[in-house]
């Protein structure tokens, strides 16, 4: 069982963009061969962004509540928070905002951040603090 923890583009392709590249993804996950973790923060960001006027594709309040639930539901809850110091030991994506799920993916013990975020991708290419996962594209998942 692979855990993964995904960020908010992976869940918006998912969920909302049916976007092929996910569809290893969904199937893995169906067939139980993957399971998915959300801490609070991130599923804080995913409501906040499903309500993000996207032009011409925005949201209709009831496909963000149900895609959202849909999330919930498929996501395992991260409940403990991972201590101060073993935080500390992760390194900075240079992208603040996207520190929320290097410290999910850390405190869910997950073997992959799934992610197509360049600030998070070149993680893995640092020689400083290397990352305890792996952080990779849905498409890199599987090979």
């Amino acid at each position: 069982m692979v855990r993964l923890v995904l960020d908010t583009q992976i869940w918006l392709d998912w969920l909302v963009f049916d976007d092929p590249g996910v569809r290893d993804l969904r199937v893995a996950v169906e067939k139980g061969r993957a399971e998915i973790w959300m801490d609070a923060a991130c599923d804080a960001e995913l409501e906040r962004v499903l309500a993000y006027d996207l032009g011409r594709h925005s949201i209709a309040a009831a496909a963000q509540a149900a895609a959202l639930g849909r999330a919930r539901r498929i996501a395992k809850r991260i409940e403990a928070a991972v201590p101060d110091a073993e935080r500390a030991s992760l390194p900075r994506c240079r992208d603040a905002g996207d520190q929320i799920f290097l410290e999910a993916a850390l405190a869910a013990r997950a073997d992959v951040l799934v992610s197509k975020d360049r600030a998070l991708l070149e993680l893995n290419r640092r020689k400083t603090r290397a990352l305890p996962f792996r952080v990779a594209k849905p498409a890199e998942l599987y090979k």
